[in-house]
């Protein structure tokens, strides 16, 4: 798998042994294990997915910007059966992993207990919220994508920080998402637009 990332692009090395690191297969069901390191997204309940591996490098590439050494706080927004936060516990000295849906709350727990990932804590929560307890955070990134960012992050972002999420752009029968990254400086907020991404709707509350 990671080697087919190399081709589709993904340089970091320190990306490239997490995600060698991180058994993808046993973050979906049973069934789905045959398919776990092809290019593609999986169900994982709940009208949920995990993303394809290039886009879980891709957004993590982004969020690390080639630093040197593991990021510092890094807030997940959207646990969904733990994939990218297991990852995400390998780049970062310590990540915060938000989900509002209790089926996949508990599900990612199960999957990451035999891991025993000290430096990961996981969140059920409005993750539209962030949580101001961990903040201000190094990084932050979204696995879920709405028509704006909630200012809850940017505010909750550190400077110095960065923030990678998918947006909504448009509406009706041209609706789509693309992926963007904000940059938190003394002076503000720089974003900056990329690639056109595929995720489900950032949803406010709990169920």
């Amino acid at each position: 798998m990671v080697g087919k990332l190399a081709t589709l692009g993904l340089q970091d090395l320190n990306v490239r042994h997490a995600m060698e690191t991180v058994e993808r297969h046993r973050f979906v069901d049973t069934a789905l294990q045959g398919q776990a390191y092809e290019e593609t997204s999986l169900p994982i309940g709940l009208g949920q997915t995990i993303s394809k591996p290039g886009v879980v490098a891709r957004m993590l590439e982004l969020l690390r910007n080639g630093r040197d050494g593991r990021l510092g706080r890094v807030l997940e927004v959207g646990t969904g059966c733990g994939y990218q936060a297991a990852v995400l516990s390998l780049l970062a000295h310590e990540v915060y992993s938000i989900e509002r849906l209790r089926g996949l709350h508990d599900k990612a727990r199960d999957n990451l207990r035999m891991l025993r990932v000290a430096n990961l804590h996981l969140l059920f929560g409005d993750g539209m919220a962030g949580f101001p307890k961990g903040a201000p955070y190094a990084g932050i990134i979204a696995a879920a994508g709405g028509g704006v960012i909630p200012t809850a992050w940017t505010d909750q972002l550190a400077v110095g920080g960065r923030l990678v999420a998918p947006v909504s752009v448009g509406t009706g029968a041209v609706a789509s998402q693309a992926l963007v990254v904000i940059d938190k400086s003394t002076y503000g907020l720089q974003q900056t637009v990329f690639e056109a991404v595929h995720f489900v709707p950032l949803k406010s509350g709990v169920a």
